[in-house]
C-alpha cells in the first residue's frame, strides 16, 4: 500500500484539527498515513511514498533548520509541496513579486533590520514579521499611535525580523475574511473567518490563532482573484493552496496565499478531505 507522512509538530500536533479527518480520507483512497513530526530524529522518510506538511506550526522560530530539512534529499524528493515552494512561500516577500505581476494585493512596505521606520500618517494599519504563522507578532494600530507602533516595528526588527507594513480594510470587520481552498489547481471549498486583529488586543504569541469558522460560498470576484493569483506563481501549480482574501472598495485582495502548512478547515466541507486524498493519490501515481 501507498504511504504518506502527515507531518506535524509535536507542539502543535493536537491542536490540528484537520488531522484526524484526512488520515481517514487517506484510509479511503487507499492510502497509509502515518502521523509524524518534522524533526522526530527516529523517522526514516525514504520509507514514505510521499511527505505532506500540514500542522508545522513551530518552524517560524526554527527557519533555518526547518527548510534544511525540506531540502534533505530523502524529504525533498517525496514533499508536498515541494522545498522551492516552501521556501519562496515561508516569506511574505512574495506578495511584492505577486503585485508585480498584477495581483490585487493589499498595498505593502516592507522594513528591513537597519531600515529607518517611516509608517503611514493617516488611516489604521497593520504591522507584521514577514515569516510568521497565525497572528502572532500582528498588531493592529490607529494613525495616532505611530510611536507605539514604531516600538513594536523595531522590536520585530531587533530580532532579526524583516517586517510587513499594510493599511488596515475595514471592511473586514463587518464581511469577514474569505479562505479559498484549491487542490491540483481546482477549487474545492471556501470558508469565511471572522476578524481577529480587534483594536488594542494584546500581541499574539501562540503557534496556532483560535478562530471563528464557517463556510462560505466565494464571490465569482472572489474566484477570479484567487486563481488570478495561482496563475501568477513562479513555479508549477502546487498539490494544495489556500488564497485568503479581504474586501476592499475596489474589490477582493489578496492578504495572503498559503502554501506550507494551511489549516483546510475540513469540518466546513464534508468532501473536502477526500478530495485532497484523491489529489494526493493522483500526484503519487504520476510521480
Amino acid at each position: 500500500m501507498t504511504t504518506v507522512a502527515l507531518v506535524t509538530a509535536i507542539a502543535s500536533c493536537v491542536l490540528d484539527e484537520d488531522l484526524a479527518p484526512l488520515a481517514a480520507a487517506c484510509g479511503r483512497a487507499g492510502i497509509e498515513p502515518v502521523i509524524v513530526a518534522w524533526d522526530d530524529p527516529t523517522v526514516s522518510w525514504s520509507r514514505f511514498d510521499g511527505i505532506v506538511l500540514r500542522s508545522t506550526w513551530d518552524y517560524i522560530s526554527r527557519l533555518d533548520g526547518f527548510l534544511a530539512w525540506c531540502g534533505r534529499d530523502a524529504v525533498a524528493r517525496r514533499l508536498f509541496n515541494a522545498p522551492e515552494v516552501v521556501r519562496w512561500n515561508v516569506d511574505k516577500r512574495y506578495l511584492g513579486e505577486l503585485a508585480k505581476s498584477g495581483v490585487p494585493v493589499i498595498p505593502s512596505h516592507y522594513f528591513a533590520p537597519g531600515e529607518d521606520i517611516v509608517l503611514p500618517d493617516s488611516g489604521e494599519f497593520v504591522a507584521k514579521p514577514c515569516v510568521g504563522a497565525g497572528s502572532a507578532g500582528v498588531r493592529r494600530f490607529r494613525a495616532g499611535e505611530r510611536d507605539e507602533a514604531a516600538r513594536h516595528v523595531r522590536e520585530l526588527l531587533d530580532s532579526g525580523s524583516h517586517v510587513l507594513v499594510q493599511p488596515y480594510l475595514e471592511d473586514v470587520d463587518s464581511t469577514g475574511e474569505t479562505a479559498l481552498l484549491f487542490y491540483d489547481g481546482g477549487f474545492s471549498h471556501a470558508i469565511r473567518k471572522a476578524p481577529l486583529l480587534h483594536r488594542d488586543a494584546a500581541i499574539g504569541t501562540a503557534l496556532f490563532a483560535q478562530e471563528r469558522i464557517s463556510a462560505r460560498q466565494p464571490s465569482d470576484a472572489e474566484l477570479e482573484v484567487a486563481r488570478q493569483v495561482l496563475s501568477a506563481l513562479p513555479f508549477a501549480t502546487p498539490a494544495y493552496a489556500r488564497v485568503d482574501l479581504l474586501p476592499s472598495p475596489s474589490g477582493p485582495m489578496l492578504l495572503e496565499l498559503e502554501l506550507v502548512e494551511p489549516s483546510m478547515f475540513f469540518a466546513s466541507a464534508p468532501d473536502a478531505a477526500d478530495r485532497f486524498a484523491a489529489t494526493l493519490r493522483q500526484r503519487l501515481r504520476g510521480s
